[in-house]
C-alpha cells in the first residue's frame, strides 16, 4: 500500500501529542495535518479532506465526540474514516464514540506499532461498501430505497441519517434478505478482521439502525448472528 497517497488528520489538544504521532506517521509516509481543537480540526477537514481523522476523546470546549457528530453531520465530510483516541477504557468512550458515528478507537498510551497496523486496516477499507450486485448502486427492497454513492437511506418517502457504519451495516443485511450474517462475518466485512473493536461494537449499532429503521427488520438469531426480513 503506498502511504503517500493518504492523508491524515490528527486532532488532540496536546501537543507533544501531535509531535509524537506526526513524527512517526510522517516517517511512514503519511501526508499529516494537526489540529488542537474541534473547530479547527472540521475547518481543516473541509479543506484538505484526509482520508483518516485521528481524534481526541477528551478536549476542552468541544470534545472528541461532538466533533465526530458535527462531522458525520457535514455531507462532503461523511465518508471519513474516523477512529477515537481515548485514555479511557471503559465501555462508555466506546460507546459513545460509535454512537457518535467512530469507526474505531484507540486507547492511549498509544503503542506505535499497534497504531501503524490499525491505521493500515482502516484505510485498506476505505472504498469499502458490502454489496452483491456491482452493476447497480442502489438496492430496493420493500419500502426501502438505499444509495450507495450519495449514502442515502429513504423509507416510505422519508429520508433515514445513518452514520457511515450503520449504513454499511444495513447495506449488508438488506443486499441478501433472510440470509444470516454471523457476527465474524459482520466484524469482518465491516470492521475488517485486523481491527479490534469491543464485543458490544455490534450490538451498540444494531440497536441504533433498529431505532431509525424500525424493530421489525433486523432480527437477531440467538448465538449466531442478524439477519434482515421486509
Amino acid at each position: 500500500m503506498d502511504n503517500s497517497k493518504f492523508k491524515i488528520l490528527l486532532v488532540d489538544d496536546e501537543i507533544d501529542i501531535l509531535e509524537f504521532l506526526g513524527y512517526n506517521l510522517k516517517k511512514e509516509g503519511y501526508k499529516i495535518f494537526t489540529a488542537q481543537n474541534g473547530k479547527d480540526a472540521i475547518n481543516i477537514a473541509k479543506e484538505k479532506k484526509p482520508h483518516l481523522i485521528l481524534l481526541d476523546v477528551m478536549m476542552p470546549e468541544t470534545d472528541g465526540i461532538e466533533t465526530c457528530k458535527l462531522i458525520r453531520n457535514i455531507t462532503e465530510l461523511k465518508n471519513i474514516v474516523i477512529a477515537m483516541l481515548t485514555a479511557r477504557g471503559e465501555d462508555y468512550s466506546q460507546i459513545a464514540g460509535f454512537e457518535a458515528g467512530a469507526d474505531d478507537y484507540i486507547t492511549k498510551p498509544i503503542k506505535i506499532k499497534v497504531l501503524l497496523s490499525r491505521i493500515k486496516a482502516l484505510l485498506k477499507r476505505t472504498e469499502f461498501s458490502p454489496e452483491t450486485d456491482k452493476s447497480t448502486n442502489i438496492i430496493r427492497k420493500g419500502s426501502f430505497v438505499i444509495d450507495k454513492e450519495k449514502y442515502t437511506v429513504i423509507k416510505k418517502d422519508k429520508k433515514l441519517s445513518l452514520p457511515k457504519k450503520e449504513f454499511e451495516l444495513l447495506w449488508l443485511l438488506i443486499s441478501k434478505p433472510n440470509k444470516v450474517f454471523t457476527r465474524e462475518e459482520i466484524f469482518d466485512l465491516i470492521w475488517g478482521n485486523n481491527i479490534i473493536v469491543g464485543e458490544r461494537t455490534i450490538d451498540v449499532h444494531i440497536r441504533k439502525l433498529r431505532e431509525k429503521i424500525g424493530n421489525n427488520h433486523i432480527v437477531t438469531i440467538k448465538g449466531i448472528g442478524y439477519k434482515f426480513e421486509e
